[in-house]
């Protein structure tokens, strides 16, 4: 809001004609108004404050600035330039400049109650700015592997060879991250199981590393059919491992999600996806639901489920039985 003043009957015609100018959201010849009345009186730090908060309104943040710093210049102590100087910065997203600002207006006017409501607003926007930026950290800097890392153990128990367990582990990290990805640039995959082919044995122009599995869960009679043609894509392709990814949307039948007793599922109305690895003698199950916070799509950290409550598809491979 302009400010009124005392001064000679020529300043106050400029300043009181600018005032209505800038009531009425006519900002720039209210600012020129004002750059006439600054002319005429140099010295009066209501005409720089005054052309401030127009130029504030015009977005000429900088030249709004200048004006705020003129009129803290002229007179110190009047919170009014400080109160100006704080909600240019604002508008600059400043967030602490401006905080500093306003906190010096209240100093010297601790009953404001404008100053006061800014302040409030500044401490919120920084609040709202840090957990932003966290959100924005967490969808770009994915990292599985640090949720996955009990898995190791389990791998390396079945499987002796550090080369064959690493490369399973490898496999699932780089299948859950690019799902996690892909989900937080478009919040849905395609339903599909990754394979982990063998080199030396698969006949790579015949099998792929994909399969698309998007009708598989429309009915029981889909479900079986996709699970056996798995089966023995998985067999004939020499595949170490498998990895189905599927949102949780998709999945009309079975509905995994549903109460089995005390495995009852908890993630409630949660959207997200599953990710179900199998190895011949090692199988797994995560959900990983997610969120939406400040405007962007979060993947929250996997839940591993219970597989023999919630599995997706059955046993892909044929299970490795210990020797007698």
């Amino acid at each position: 809001m302009a400010e009124r003043e005392g001064g000679s009957s020529s300043e106050m015609s400029l300043k009181d004609q600018g005032n209505e100018f800038f009531k009425s959201g006519k900002y720039l010849k209210a600012a020129a108004l004002y750059t006439q009345a600054i002319k005429q009186d140099p010295s009066s730090p209501t005409l720089y404050s005054n052309r401030a908060a127009a130029l504030l309104q015009l977005d000429k943040l900088n030249k709004a600035l200048d004006d705020a710093e003129m009129t803290i210049k002229l007179k110190p102590e009047w919170e009014k330039g400080y109160f100006r100087k704080g909600s240019i910065l604002e508008a600059m997203k400043r967030y602490d400049d401006a905080l500093a600002a306003f906190e010096i207006a209240l100093q010297y006017n601790p009953q404001s109650q404008e100053v006061t409501k800014k302040i409030k607003r500044i401490n919120q926007l920084v609040r709202e700015g840090k957990r932003a930026q966290e959100v924005e950290n967490m969808r770009s800097n994915v990292d599985m592997a640090k949720h996955l890392q009990a898995l190791k153990p389990e791998l390396s128990g079945k499987y002796g060879s550090e080369e064959c367990w690493k490369d399973m582990f490898t496999f699932l990290v780089e299948t859950m991250e690019t799902a996690v990805k892909s989900w937080h640039e478009t919040s849905k995959l395609d339903a599909r199981v990754y394979f982990l082919l063998d080199k030396e044995k698969t006949q790579t122009d015949k099998y792929a590393p994909i399969v698309n599995i998007d009708k598989a869960f429309e009915s029981p009679h889909t479900h079986g059919n996709c699970f056996l043609y798995l089966r023995q894509y998985a067999e004939e392709s020499f595949s170490k491992a498998a990895c189905l990814v599927t949102p949780k949307s998709i999945i009309a039948y079975p509905q995994v999600w549903k109460g089995q007793g005390s495995r009852k599922w908890k993630h409630a109305q949660n959207d997200g996806f599953f990710v179900q690895f199998e190895t011949p003698s090692l199988r797994k199950l995560w959900f990983i639901p997610s969120s939406n916070e400040k405007g962007q799509t979060l993947c929250r950290d996997p839940d591993g489920l219970d597989i023999g409550a919630h599995e997706i598809l059955p046993r892909l491979f044929k299970e490795n039985l210990p020797s007698s």
